[in-house]
């Protein structure tokens, strides 16, 4: 697990309010949702549960699954009603099935080898119904990996709740398990005293193209109803739909 979902869990809180449009997220889920068999969701990565609440309120049973205790630490404070479990999502088993499951925020791209992310998908397809619905979004490799150069400086800028953050982030490629690359960040909060450093996070990254995600879906058991390509504060990305078959 990379630092941002352990040390750093309030600033990626903070940040990512403001990086993500989570009212849209949750617009775009939803109506792919509606071709699930019933009203039950899975969000898988639910980090400190930025969308539960919004499928609460729209009558959904929704139950969260993350790797990291301090995000659901945050996420269970907000959204005490709803169940959250904390699992490795290339590997676990819920309570009963689910008509749905979602991963959103990019969270496939922490799986590095083409076997965790088919083991993932296996672990999802044992935890749908029947005709469950498996939605998700990804980082485009076709356009993304092409246009980064070695050592390129990106800037992202938030505010949140009266405070100035800040991201400096580093990204190469790194092919050694497929079309991925290296992040380095570093996280500040602007002051009048200048930029006090909250901390720092190193993780490689995967990205796909369409057709890797197509297939390890239909070797996992799926059927893939299509792709909706989705603007991204950082990176091209597609979404996914796909069905238990």
């Amino acid at each position: 697990m990379n630092n941002l979902y352990a040390g750093l869990a309030e600033v990626y809180e903070a940040m990512y309010q403001t990086f993500i449009d989570y009212d849209a997220e949750f617009q775009l889920y939803s109506q792919l949702l509606k071709q699930a068999p019933g009203r039950s969701v899975l969000e898988i990565g639910c980090g400190s549960g930025h969308l539960t609440p919004r499928f609460e309120q729209a009558g959904f049973r929704y139950a969260g699954l993350d790797l990291s205790a301090d995000m659901l630490k945050i996420a269970r404070s907000k959204s005490p009603e709803s169940d959250f479990w904390e699992a490795d999502m290339r590997h676990f088993d819920l309570p009963e099935p689910v008509d749905g499951a979602i991963m959103t925020g990019r969270t496939i791209s922490y799986l590095l080898p083409f076997q965790d992310v088919y083991d993932c998908f296996v672990s999802v397809r044992q935890n749908l119904r029947d005709k469950g619905l498996f939605c998700f979004d990804f980082i485009d490799a076709a356009r993304f990996i092409p246009r980064i150069r070695e050592q390129e400086r990106v800037v992202h800028r938030a505010e949140y709740q009266g405070k100035h953050f800040f991201r400096e982030s580093f990204w190469k490629p790194n092919l050694t398990y497929g079309w991925g690359f290296d992040w380095k960040s570093t996280y500040y909060e602007e002051t009048e005293r200048g930029p006090q450093l909250l901390g720092a996070d190193d993780s490689t990254i995967s990205a796909f193209t369409k057709e890797d995600i197509a297939l390890l879906l239909q070797l996992a058991g799926f059927e893939v109803l299509g792709f909706e390509d989705r603007p991204s504060y950082a990176f091209e990305t597609w979404v996914v739909v796909s069905r238990k078959s």
